[in-house]
């Protein structure tokens, strides 16, 4: 069985680790560099966590799970412990593949967008390797990231970038969404336990319905608005106000952004 290290406890890192572990597919470890966290992880009784980078030499596939900021403070660190044979898995927002290749001296990396619902397993990864990742460890690797969700494989690392507009942001534009819906729910009288309700049943029927039928979605707008009803008025109000179009140029403003961050690195 190989053995898996994870370089940094927080959120996404967390996620992964617990799934790899769940998943019972490879030995994982933790580092972290909060003593409270280490300690809240080896609480657990599930996982070994450490501050201390020793678990790095005989690991076969290292996480790298950091804030993108304090990545070259983690690469100085770890350059002289880690080598060329291992496997470098990266959910660091922002970081090109060359970045991380140039600041560890290593040729194998792959380079992932996830999401936050990967801490639930609902989570959306794409992921892309360098040339020199062979195809097993690509295939590996993506066994691993579907054990928080879905996931596949992306032919260009700038498809990452692209990716980071829909389902790597994806989820705060939901989440806006459903806030406004909320809050209009509680103007009309509900509380706001009963908005939540309202709220979080509606998107969750609709998205099943989206999902388990092959129906478009310009289809099922259609089932539920009849003319002249009151469906039809609310998304005529949209129509009217260019929602559509903001929603898609808002997904260009984050690619942007991701894109300007890759090049910073």
């Amino acid at each position: 069985m190989k053995k898996i290290v994870v370089i940094g406890g927080g959120n996404m890192g967390f996620t992964y680790a617990e799934g790899i572990y769940n998943a019972k597919i490879a030995n994982i470890e933790i580092i972290d560099k909060s003593d409270d966290r280490v300690t809240e992880i080896n609480g657990m009784n599930k996982m070994k966590a450490s501050t201390t980078y020793d678990a790095l030499k005989d690991a076969d596939i290292i996480f790298l799970a950091v804030k993108p900021q304090i990545a070259p403070l983690v690469f100085a660190d770890i350059k002289s412990i880690v080598n060329a044979n291992q496997l470098f898995v990266s959910v660091m927002a922002g970081m090109t593949i060359e970045t991380i290749q140039q600041g560890l001296e290593i040729d194998k990396v792959i380079r992932c967008m996830p999401n936050l619902p990967a801490s639930i397993q609902l989570g959306m990864t794409t992921y892309v390797g360098s040339k020199e990742v062979a195809k097993e460890n690509l295939d590996l690797v993506g066994s691993i990231l579907k054990s928080t969700g879905k996931a596949f494989e992306v032919e260009t690392e700038d498809m990452i970038d692209n990716t980071t507009g829909i389902s790597g942001s994806g989820s705060a534009y939901i989440f806006y969404f459903m806030n406004a819906m909320a809050e209009a729910a509680e103007d009309f009288g509900f509380s706001r336990e009963e908005a939540k309700t309202l709220t979080a049943q509606t998107f969750e029927g609709a998205v099943e319905l989206y999902k388990q039928n092959d129906i478009s979605l310009v289809e099922w707008m259609n089932r539920v608005a009849s003319k002249g009803g009151t469906t039809r008025a609310a998304l005529n109000n949209f129509d009217s106000n260019n929602v559509h179009n903001l929603i898609k140029e808002g997904t260009v403003a984050c690619v942007t952004r991701a894109k300007e961050l890759a090049a910073d690195k």
